[in-house]
């Protein structure tokens, strides 16, 4: 049995696609949970298998986003949202994230998708995590859209020391509906040297689907750290030049906005 809520499950793939100075490319199956901030508790009442700041086979933990602090979130990303120049009203924010798997989590990148209380999607909120345990948020607002957001902001956050700082970000994404898409393409001086995406299609959020997850994507979280790691050891072997790690810039927000009419198409 299912109950029809705003969070969902999202199933798909991670797509990734190096250009220069020479072309690499990974892709693998994930999956990814979209949680209303106002149904988590619910949710870890109603299902087996789910749980918030408690062990379990998934579960979700405040500490694991925002600050760290484990302290609520809503004011969190809602103080982020001011920063970008925006006056939240408490309607829903809903996060995309990988939950943690046996009590282990990385996420490269959760986005929060940041609504006003007439449903209006207001801002995204793109919150980056490296492999130095070190985490960045992008914020931008969002205008009026025909199903693709499309925003823009500079590179201010080291994620890969493969890839220097002096970088522009497009993001294009199809909120979460029936689908969901997060696209970034990423551009230097010389042009466009990245391209990543990760999409996926909605399922209910039951017991039933996780325990069926579980067993198609064993032991996620822990996969995308591993995958992360050995394409660092290839990218090493293709002679891709070391870059040296910037320190995160504080505070550890940058503010990005829409992209204008559309010059060229995106990912």
């Amino acid at each position: 049995m299912t109950t029809e809520t705003a969070s969902a499950l999202y199933v798909g793939r991670v797509r990734h696609l190096r250009f220069r100075p020479r072309r690499h490319k990974l892709a693998y199956r994930v999956f990814w949970m979209l949680l209303d901030l106002d149904e988590i508790d619910s949710l870890a009442r109603r299902l087996r298998v789910f749980s918030r700041n408690r062990f379990n086979l998934y579960a979700f933990r405040d500490a694991d986003y925002g600050d760290r602090s484990g302290a609520p979130l809503r004011p969190q990303i809602e103080a982020l949202l001011r920063e970008a120049g925006l006056d939240p009203d408490g309607g829903p924010i809903r996060l995309l994230t990988m939950p943690r798997i046996l009590g282990y989590a990385f996420n490269p990148l959760s986005t929060w998708f940041c609504h006003s209380r007439d449903g209006r999607l207001m801002a995204i909120v793109y919150e980056v995590h490296n492999t130095f345990g070190e985490t960045h948020s992008y914020v931008s607002r969002v205008v009026e859209t025909d199903g693709l957001v499309e925003q823009e902001a500079p590179k201010r956050f080291h994620v890969s020391p493969f890839m220097h700082l002096a970088m522009d970000y497009r993001f294009a994404v199809v909120p979460p509906s029936a689908t969901m898409s997060v696209a970034i393409d990423g551009s230097d001086a010389e042009g466009r040297l990245i391209a990543a995406t990760m999409s996926g299609e909605r399922q209910p959020l039951s017991d039933r689907a996780l325990l069926g997850l579980l067993a198609s994507h064993p032991l996620l979280t822990l996969k995308v750290t591993l995958a992360i790691h050995w394409h660092a050891l290839r990218l090493v072997l293709k002679r891709i030049p070391l870059v040296r790690h910037s320190p995160p810039l504080q505070p550890n927000v940058t503010l990005g906005h829409p992209r204008p009419a559309r010059d060229g198409g995106h990912l």
